[in-house]
């Protein structure tokens, strides 16, 4: 049998903030729209609702380019986030910079490499986020791929529980994830879906993981959303024997791609 190289994914190692202080905020509509100019990396950015003109409208034009979340919020909202004159906006400074998908998926074929990526869907506790970060990098994921909307921010607290991975391993932000999980598909990449709606398990003799792989996990409320699972091309679950029958998701996250692992470490025997 081919040996396959399942060595760490692509070097796309971008300047990632190193604690929780140096995440700034930056407020006004003038800064926020030269930043994004200046192709400054955004997490977020809120504007208050009813204010309506030229400048807030190339902001959230901008940031649509760029992916950034913009939320309309009220301005009590935007008080509690600063108590200077914010001028009805404020944004955050992103604590990583993200990848873009397609050239991390270029460069892992042409160095021959198998993919493994990890998609997301709704994480939005930041501990969780960060502690499944952790795991992907320990198990060798290439890229971790999130929602640009309804994903955790990425903050100190999601770098400190990431315990460094963050500064690590590649994170993608994608506007629309189903068109995401085509063009993976479209790229090779079978989508294997971790739910509790599955009938097979993921230590079936069925299942074959060391070929061009994403893992997607669900959201802590209520899983995999319908569409993203219609997409999959494998749906398995995590048998369990306790009375209690749900993981945290970033313990399932760790018990499925440790599975992936292992059966990849085992055909290079």
């Amino acid at each position: 049998m081919e040996k396959r190289n399942y060595s760490r994914g692509v070097n796309f190692r971008a300047p990632r903030s190193e604690s929780a202080e140096k995440i700034e905020m930056i407020f006004g509509l003038r800064p926020i729209l030269e930043a994004l100019n200046a192709g400054k990396g955004l997490e977020r950015i809120y504007l208050q609702k009813g204010q309506k003109n030229s400048i807030t409208q190339d902001i959230t034009e901008l940031a649509h380019r760029a992916n950034v979340p913009v939320a309309l919020v009220p301005p009590e909202k935007l008080d509690t986030l600063t108590r200077k004159n914010h001028q009805g906006a404020i944004a955050y400074l992103a604590a990583i910079t993200y990848m873009p998908l397609d050239n991390i998926v270029a460069d892992i074929y042409e160095k021959g490499k198998v993919p493994l990526l990890l998609i997301l869907d709704r994480i939005t506790d930041v501990r969780n986020f960060g502690a499944i970060a952790r795991n992907a990098e320990c198990l060798g994921v290439d890229a971790i791929v999130i929602p640009s909307r309804g994903a955790a921010q990425v903050n100190g607290d999601a770098l400190k529980t990431s315990a460094g991975a963050l500064n690590v391993i590649p994170v993608c932000r994608e506007n629309n994830l189903k068109d995401t999980l085509h063009f993976l598909q479209q790229s090779g990449i079978q989508i294997v879906a971790c739910t509790e709606k599955s009938d097979t398990d993921i230590t079936s003799s069925q299942l074959d993981f060391t070929g061009p792989t994403a893992i997607l996990m669900g959201s802590e409320e209520d899983g995999i959303s319908p569409e993203y699972l219609k997409k999959a091309d494998v749906r398995v679950k995590i048998p369990m024997i306790g009375q209690i029958s749900s993981l945290n998701v970033s313990v399932a996250s760790g018990i499925m791609l440790f599975e992936v692992l292992r059966q990849r470490l085992a055909e290079t025997k």
